[in-house]
């Protein structure tokens, strides 16, 4: 019997403890997790996609069943190209659902063999957006920071905005 696999793609700029709870609870359901970080030319990131990659490898490392890849293109193809039929997305109550509903439906007009799933992050994390990190990391100290992204973001975050 073939391993389920599962997509969980997103921009991850940074990863937030949000994105690695989902990450956590995902990887415990899935025989395989494989984080898509998907690369938008045209949209200007604080991180570059090699830089995102390496600090998801870094905080999913204790996870044996996580890989992480990027790519370019629609989310729909990279899952198939990953041999998977199931597309994880972490969603936050309310202010995510009509977007991720709308993606949902186009998703299944692209390719009606990709399944959805959504998982909500927990309480403690649900109004934390990698925006949100990006307004508050020059204002506040490491401490406060560690409630919203893993520590080992933190350093890279210090680098990129002072």
């Amino acid at each position: 019997m073939a391993a389920k696999v599962a997509v969980y793609t997103g921009s991850f700029d940074p990863v937030t403890l949000g994105h690695l709870n989902v990450i956590v609870r995902a990887a415990k359901i899935i025989d395989k997790l494989i984080i898509g970080i998907g690369i938008n030319l045209e949209k200007r990131s604080l991180f570059t996609p090699e830089e995102r990659t390496d600090l998801l490898k870094t905080v999913t490392s204790h996870l044996n069943n996580v890989e992480v890849r990027s790519f370019t293109g629609l989310a729909v193809d990279f899952v198939k190209k990953c041999e998977a039929r199931v597309m994880i997305r972490g969603v936050r109550p309310l202010t995510d659902i009509a977007g991720e509903f709308t993606m949902l439906m186009a998703n299944r007009q692209l390719d009606p063999t990709i399944e959805t799933l959504f998982l909500m992050a927990d309480e403690n994390y649900a109004h934390v957006s990698s925006t949100l990190i990006k307004q508050i990391t020059p204002i506040a100290d490491d401490d406060k920071l560690a409630k919203f992204v893993p520590a080992a973001v933190i350093p890279a975050l210090r680098k990129k905005i002072s």
